[in-house]
C-alpha cells in the first residue's frame, strides 16, 4: 500500500466517530431514496401487469337502463375494440356480527369471464352457479375485514325483498385494487361490500333481463379517446346516461395513481434534504481538515506528490464516508422497501404483489449522493490541491481579535470569565458558528418534516368528523324522494335531529375547462354538515348562486363574482348559470354547495332529498341500525364513528409507520449533526483548552466553555430549525396536493416541542462524549506546537 494510502487510512481512523455519523446521515438520505423509489417501481409493476392480464378497462359509463342491443351500436364506435355491459346496483347488508347495515355493491358476471374485462381473479372458494340467486362471490378486502370465508352468508334487500346471500368465493377485481365508495373520504372495508352474482339472476331481480346499466370499453391502439368518450355520451343519453369516463377518473385508478405521485414526491424531496445535510457536515469537517494538516499538504508536495494527487487524496477521503453510506442505507432502504410493500399490500388488494429491484434505482442513490457529497466539498479539495507548498508551511494567520460588544458597552463585570470566552469565541469566528448553527438548524426542520403527517392526518380527522360534519350518521336513498322520508327518518328509535340534503349529479363549465361532480342542496340554516374555512369559520350557504372549493375554483379556472354554467347529468338534464359567491378551503375532493331550495327550483321539482343527516342517540343505535337495514329505499349508511376507527385500523397505522422512518432517519441526522460540531469544535480548539488546563483552570471549568459554547448553538439552532422546518413541511403540504385530497399544513406544539427535545438530548450525549475526551487530553502532546 502507498504512503499517502496508509494516511488516507489514518485520517479515516482519526475522525471515525465524525466519518460514522456522516456516513449514516448519507445512509438515511439514500435509505429513503431507495425505499420511496423501489416501492415505487414496485407498485407500478404489479398494477400495470395486473391490469394486462385481467383486461382492466379503459372508458366506463353507468345509465340507467338499456337494451342489450346497444352493445353493438356501442362496438360500432371507432376506435373501440372490446365492450362489455353488466348490470351494477347497490344494496343494503344485513352482516353477521356488524350492528349497522352495510352496503352491498353486486355486480353481474359475465357469460365468459375469462375473457372478459375487469377479469376476476378467484382467491379461494368457486364461482356461482348459472341461475342461482343466492351465490355470490365477494371481494377480498371485504370478507377480510369481517373474518368470513366462503360458506359465510350476508342478508341483502334485493329491489325490495329480503335474500340471504352465501358467499361462495373470495375475489379480486382491478376496478376496486382499492376499496371506497364514491363520494366518501374514507374507505370502510367491513361496510362497504363488492360482490358478483350470475348475470341472469342479477338481471331477473332488478327487472333489466335483456338489458344493462353499465358498460365498460377498451380501446385500441392509437384510438382518440375523448372522441369515443364524446360519442359514447351520445348513444347513452337517451337511456338515462351519466357521463362516461376514463380510466384516469375512475376512483380507485385515481386513489393509486396519487398514492405513486406522492411516492415519487417523498422518493426525491426527503433525500435531497438528507443528502444536503450531508454535504454541509462533509464540507465542515474536511475544511477543518486541511487546515489542520496545511504542514503535512507541503510535506507532501515537497517529497513529489502533485497537485491531482493531494485532490484525488481528500476526494477518496469524501467517497469513502459517501460508500460507507450508500452501502448501509441501501441495504437498509431495500429492507424498508420490502416492508413498505407489505405494507401496502394491506390495503391495495392485487393477487401477486411484485417487489422488483431496479438496479437503475440502486445507481441512482449512488450517483445523487455523490453529487451532493462533491458539491459539498469540491472547492474545498481544491484548494487544498491549489495551496502552495510555502504557504502551507507557515500556521493559517490568527483570527483578528478585537473588544465583544458587551466589552465594548462595560458589560464584561456582570459575566463570568467562562461567558465572556465563550462570547468571544463566537464573535470572533461569526462564520464557524453560523455553520454549525445551520447544521443544528437543519437537524432541527428535518425532525419537524418526520412528524407533519402525523399532525396534518390527526388535524384533518378531528377538522372533517368533528368540526364540519358533526353527524353521527348519514343516511343515503337509492332515488330522491319526498320529504316525508324526513318525518319517517325523525320518527325512528334513536333518532334526535335529522337534515336533509340534496344531491345531483352535474356538470360545471367555465371557459373551455370542464368538471363533473355531485352538486350538494344544504339547508342554510343546518348545524350538522357545516361549511367550513381551513381556519374553521363557517362560510354561510348563499339564497342564490354556489360556493365551490377553492381545488375545484382553480381546476375551472373561476373566480367569486364570475358565473359558472351548471349543466344536470340525469332526469331532464337542465342547465344554468349560476354566480360563483364563494370559495372555500376544504381537504376531500372537489365539491359546490348550494342552498336546497335554490337547487330545487332550479330543478323545477319540489321539496326532495337524496339522504338526511342524524344525530342518533348511542343507546338506541342497535334499533335504529335494525330498522334502516329492513328499509329497501336506504341504499346507505354512513357511521362517522365507524369509518373513522377504520381509518385509525388502516391508513392511519400505515401513516404512522412511514412517520416513524421519517422520525428515525431524522434523529440520526439530529445527532450526527451535533456529534461533529462538537468534535470538531474540541479537535480546533484542543490546544487552547490544554494550556487552560496547564494555567491552572479545572476539568469542569474548561469542559463548560467548550459545552457552553455548544449551547448557545444549539440554543439558537433550534428555533431557526423550526422555522426552517415549517417551510420544508409547506412545501412538502404544496407537493402533494390532488383533486382527492390535500393535506392541511398543520404542526402542533408537541412537535417542535419533540424537535427541541430530541436536539437538546443529541446535544447533551454529545457533550458528554466530548467532556470524556476533555477529561482525557495529553497536555504534552496537544501543546506541541507547529510554529
Amino acid at each position: 500500500m502507498s504512503a499517502i494510502n496508509r494516511k488516507l487510512l489514518r485520517d479515516l481512523w482519526h475522525v471515525k466517530g465524525q466519518a460514522l455519523a456522516i456516513a449514516m446521515v448519507v445512509a438515511s438520505g439514500v435509505a429513503m431514496f431507495v425505499m420511496s423509489l423501489t416501492t415505487l417501481h414496485s407498485l407500478e409493476l404489479t398494477r400495470r401487469t395486473y391490469y394486462e392480464r385481467h383486461r382492466f378497462g379503459q372508458v366506463f359509463a353507468g345509465l340507467r337502463q338499456a337494451p342489450d342491443a346497444l352493445a353493438q351500436r356501442i362496438g360500432a364506435i371507432p376506435g373501440v375494440a372490446q365492450v362489455q355491459t353488466r348490470v351494477v346496483k347497490d344494496v343494503t347488508l344485513d352482516v353477521p356480527g356488524l350492528p349497522e347495515p352495510a352496503v352491498g355493491r353486486l355486480i353481474s358476471l359475465p357469460r365468459h369471464p375469462e375473457t372478459s374485462l375487469n377479469g376476476i381473479f378467484l382467491r379461494a372458494g368457486r364461482f356461482p352457479e348459472p341461475g342461482r340467486r343466492d351465490e355470490v362471490l365477494a371481494g377480498e378486502a371485504f370478507t377480510a375485514a369481517n373474518q368470513m370465508r366462503p360458506g359465510d352468508r350476508v342478508r341483502a334487500v334485493l329491489n325490495g325483498r329480503q335474500q340471504e346471500l352465501t358467499i361462495v368465493g373470495i375475489v379480486l377485481s382491478p376496478e376496486y385494487i382499492f376499496q371506497i365508495r364514491a363520494g366518501e373520504m374514507l374507505p370502510d372495508d367491513r361496510r362497504f361490500a363488492v360482490m358478483w352474482m350470475d348475470h341472469e339472476a342479477l338481471a331477473t331481480v332488478f327487472d333489466l333481463k335483456g338489458g344493462f346499466n353499465d358498460v365498460s370499453l377498451t380501446l385500441l391502439r392509437g384510438a382518440n379517446e375523448a372522441e369515443v368518450l364524446q360519442q359514447l355520451d351520445l348513444l347513452i343519453e337517451p337511456y338515462g346516461g351519466l357521463n362516461s369516463f376514463s380510466r384516469e377518473d375512475q376512483i380507485s385508478h385515481r386513489y393509486l395513481s396519487d398514492e405513486i405521485k406522492q411516492l415519487r414526491t417523498m422518493g426525491i424531496l426527503t433525500p435531497s434534504i438528507f443528502l444536503s445535510v450531508a454535504s454541509f457536515l462533509l464540507y465542515v469537517v474536511l475544511s477543518r481538515m486541511i487546515s489542520a494538516e496545511r504542514e503535512q499538504i507541503a510535506m507532501l508536495k515537497a517529497f513529489g506528490y502533485g497537485r491531482l494527487e493531494i485532490g484525488w487524496l481528500y476526494l477518496k477521503f469524501v467517497l469513502a464516508i459517501i460508500g460507507a453510506g450508500v452501502v448501509i442505507g441501501t441495504l437498509w432502504g431495500l429492507w424498508m422497501g420490502r416492508g413498505l410493500t407489505e405494507m401496502y399490500s394491506q390495503f391495495y388488494r392485487f393477487p401477486v404483489f411484485f417487489f422488483r429491484v431496479d438496479p437503475l434505482i440502486v445507481l441512482a442513490g449512488i450517483g445523487l449522493s455523490v453529487l451532493f457529497g462533491m458539491a459539498g466539498t469540491l472547492r474545498t479539495v481544491q484548494r487544498a490541491a491549489l495551496l502552495p507548498p510555502a504557504e502551507a508551511m507557515r500556521p493559517e494567520p490568527p483570527g483578528e481579535y478585537r473588544e465583544t460588544w458587551f466589552e465594548r458597552f462595560g458589560l464584561q463585570a456582570f459575566f463570568s470569565q467562562t461567558v465572556r470566552m465563550i462570547v468571544r469565541e463566537l464573535e470572533r469566528r461569526p462564520f464557524k458558528a453560523a455553520l454549525s448553527c445551520l447544521g443544528i438548524a437543519l437537524a432541527t426542520a428535518v425532525l419537524v418534516l418526520g412528524r407533519y403527517g402525523i399532525d396534518a392526518m390527526e388535524f384533518l380527522m378531528e377538522f372533517q368528523f368533528q368540526v364540519a360534519q358533526r353527524q353521527d350518521t348519514t343516511v343515503s336513498f337509492f332515488d330522491a324522494t319526498s320529504e316525508e322520508a324526513l318525518s319517517d327518518l325523525r320518527h325512528l328509535e334513536g333518532v334526535i335531529h335529522v337534515e336533509p340534503f340534496r344531491a345531483i349529479p352535474v356538470r360545471l363549465k367555465h371557459g373551455p375547462r370542464e368538471k363533473e361532480l355531485s352538486l350538494m342542496g344544504l339547508d342554510p340554516d343546518g348545524t350538522l354538515f357545516r361549511i367550513l374555512n381551513e381556519d374553521g369559520k363557517e362560510v354561510p350557504l348563499p339564497p342564490e348562486g354556489v360556493i365551490l372549493s377553492e381545488k375545484l375554483a382553480e381546476l375551472l379556472g373561476i373566480r367569486p363574482g364570475e358565473s359558472v354554467a351548471v349543466e344536470v347529468l340525469i332526469g331532464k338534464r337542465q342547465s344554468g348559470l349560476f354566480p360563483v359567491t364563494g370559495l372555500v378551503s376544504d381537504y376531500s375532493g372537489t365539491n359546490a354547495y348550494a342552498a336546497r331550495d335554490s337547487l330545487h327550483a332550479f330543478l323545477r321539482e319540489g321539496p326532495q332529498l337524496s339522504g338526511a343527516y342524524l344525530t342518533v342517540d348511542s343507546d338506541a343505535e342497535g334499533a335504529l341500525f335494525a330498522k334502516l337495514k329492513e328499509t329497501p329505499r336506504v341504499a346507505g349508511v354512513t357511521i362517522n364513528r365507524a369509518a373513522l376507527e377504520s381509518f385509525r385500523q388502516t391508513f392511519a397505522e400505515n401513516i404512522l409507520k412511514m412517520t416513524a422512518f421519517n422520525i428515525m432517519f431524522a434523529c440520526v441526522i439530529a445527532f450526527g449533526v451535533v456529534y461533529n460540531t462538537a468534535r470538531i469544535s474540541l479537535a480546533e480548539r484542543s490546544r487552547e483548552l490544554a494550556t487552560l488546563r496547564v494555567i491552572g483552570f479545572t476539568r469542569g471549568e474548561v469542559s463548560s466553555i467548550l459545552l457552553g459554547e455548544l449551547a448557545v448553538l444549539t440554543l439558537v439552532g433550534i428555533p431557526l430549525g423550526m422555522l426552517v422546518g415549517y417551510g420544508f413541511a409547506y412545501a412538502l403540504s404544496q407537493s402533494l396536493q390532488t383533486d382527492l385530497y390535500r393535506i392541511p399544513m398543520v404542526l402542533s406544539p408537541f412537535t417542535f416541542g419533540f424537535a427541541a427535545v430530541v436536539v437538546s438530548v443529541a446535544a447533551c450525549v454529545s457533550g458528554l462524549i466530548v467532556r470524556r475526551r476533555i477529561d482525557h487530553l495529553d497536555l504534552v502532546s496537544v501543546l506541541k506546537s507547529r510554529d
